[in-house]
């Protein structure tokens, strides 16, 4: 058993499973379980013939397109390791990524070129494969991307075990300086297995991905379990956003299940048209990434009823989706993620590794099949964070006495002032209830009395004014004296990573040396 089974499966079915629309690009081409399964063998064999052998590394840099699921499975079925790189990065941080990968291939889209181009003497990639459009001409010392699909159709003999390395990701950096997590065959088809048997997944349905296909949120959420069951997995592109578009996508397609992150749900229900109409195939929507807003949330179960709205929590190196709720659950808990998954454990520690009883806010530990095995070449990091077959997320988090669990932010986010602990979260929820608050991120900034205190920085929706007094006294009627900003910054925008997760030790690099007055 290994990745390769979820083509397999399909691709020889002689019925009608060959023939099913397998992966789609929205409104776009698309390729059936036949041809996605023969596209990725002749992949696989041309790697192969380029020297690709089991536990080699090859970095894929795409946007999002059907190309890179053919490119993830044949790199599977080869036993070889799919290193999966963010294409928002620097050349100086793909020199990083590359070198401590050290992929004997690297697949990249033409579009990156002069960033991939300042740095191919500094790795020790082999080969280089560009994929590009018809207009573009390929530099010499790249391979044609078309060179990948003259390989051979029949399977890649080789033993490839479940514990055998199949997915190399750099964590988001949300903490500084990122990681490479190893997955597995075991760990991954586990991790799909885990989400079929929680939303019982059959096959009929129609599935959206809205992320990067470089993210766990694109590919490993909802997506693969999807093809493991022989359902249709529609991809979004990769730039220019639209939530318009989205929805058109969703009403032409029929789509069933969805994954949009918070910051697209709350486009979503900013829209002025928004019909009921343009969702009425849709069962679901997975969101995850940041906490749900409860505003958004009663808006959502107001408006679409027949929609479930399913709130996940989790980590790249610690189960994408450790816990969920369930959309029956979201009036009476949707200040919480839910309940563990299915095979899946989770406990509240100390600093000492401690758990601790219901009530008590401490980090957020994972144990189940499918986390990672551990950091890329860091054994360090990963002693730290794996423990005993449990996952130390350094998130912050509470169980309540149900079993419930509700996040309370990243460790570094909290914010200790005169004594007290702050939860950012709380605060930002406050805030998003403003009219004229559009987005917004709390962290601590040094003060002169309390040692920290609390700051926000705002995006202000267009068109609408708002001061800072006015939104300190808002704050007021809604939270005790001491978790109220008392310093606000106004910003066109904040920085996010590619699932939608605010990126705050950028905010804190930024504004985190700012002081307050004695006399304020």
């Amino acid at each position: 058993m290994d990745i390769g089974y979820m083509l397999r499966r399909m691709a020889n079915d002689h019925l009608e499973g060959k023939y099913k629309i397998a992966i789609q690009e929205e409104l776009g081409r698309n390729w059936t379980y036949e041809e996605l399964h023969l596209i990725s063998n002749r992949y696989a064999n041309k790697l192969q013939e380029l020297g690709v052998k089991k536990g080699d590394r090859v970095g894929i840099l795409l946007y999002n397109c059907l190309e890179y699921f053919g490119l993830y499975f044949a790199i599977a079925k080869l036993g070889a390791i799919a290193v999966r790189l963010n294409f928002r990065l620097t050349s100086f941080e793909y020199e990083y990524a590359l070198n401590d990968s050290k992929p004997k291939v690297l697949i990249f889209h033409s579009d990156l070129i002069e960033k991939i181009e300042p740095i191919i003497m500094k790795t020790s990639i082999k080969h280089f494969i560009c994929l590009a459009d018809k207009s573009f001409s390929i530099p010499k010392w790249c391979l044609d991307f078309d060179t990948l699909s003259n390989g051979k159709e029949q399977e890649v003999l080789n033993t490839i075990h479940l514990q055998d390395p199949v997915m190399l990701m750099y964590t988001s950096g949300t903490t500084g300086r990122p990681k490479g997590a190893v997955w597995t065959h075991d760990t991954t088809l586990w991790f799909a297995t885990i989400q079929s048997l929680k939303w019982k997944f059959s096959g009929e349905e129609v599935a959206m991905t809205t992320g990067p296909l470089y993210h766990v949120g694109a590919m490993e959420d909802i997506a693969l379990p999807i093809l493991l069951m022989g359902g249709t997995v529609i991809i979004t592109k990769s730039k220019g956003f639209e939530i318009t578009r989205i929805l058109n996508v969703v009403e032409k397609k029929k789509v069933s299940h969805i994954f949009l992150f918070p910051f697209m749900i709350y486009e979503m229900l900013h829209l002025k048209d928004l019909k009921k109409d343009k969702l009425k195939h849709l069962q679901m929507i997975f969101t995850g990434g940041d906490p749900l807003m409860p505003w958004a949330l009663e808006t959502l179960n107001k408006q679409f009823p027949h929609i479930g709205i399913v709130q996940v929590y989790g980590l790249t190196e610690g189960q994408p989706i450790a816990a969920s709720l369930d959309p029956q659950d979201s009036l009476k808990k949707g200040h919480t993620v839910g309940k563990p998954m299915p095979l899946t454990e989770i406990k509240i520690i100390d600093d000492e590794g401690n758990e601790l009883p219901p009530g008590t806010v401490g980090e957020i530990a994972i144990k189940s099949p499918a986390i990672s095995i551990g950091y890329w070449r860091k054994p360090e990091a990963t002693a730290q964070t794996f423990v005993d077959g449990w996952c130390h997320t350094g998130d912050l988090g509470i169980l309540d006495k149900d079993g419930y669990l509700t996040i309370a932010g990243r460790k570094k986010d909290m914010i200790r002032s005169g004594g007290e602990n702050i939860y950012p979260v709380e605060i930002e929820d406050v805030l998003y209830r403003h009219e004229a608050i559009k987005d917004v991120a709390v962290i601590g900034i040094p003060d002169p009395k309390y040692i920290e205190t609390v700051c926000a920085i705002i995006v202000r929706k267009e068109e609408m004014e708002v001061t800072e007094d006015e939104i300190i006294k808002f704050c007021k009627r809604y939270l005790a004296s001491y978790k109220k900003p008392r310093k606000i910054i106004f910003v066109d925008s904040l920085p996010r990573t590619a699932s939608g997760k605010i990126q705050k030790y950028v905010l804190r690099n930024t504004y985190g040396s700012l002081q307050l007055n004695k006399e304020t």
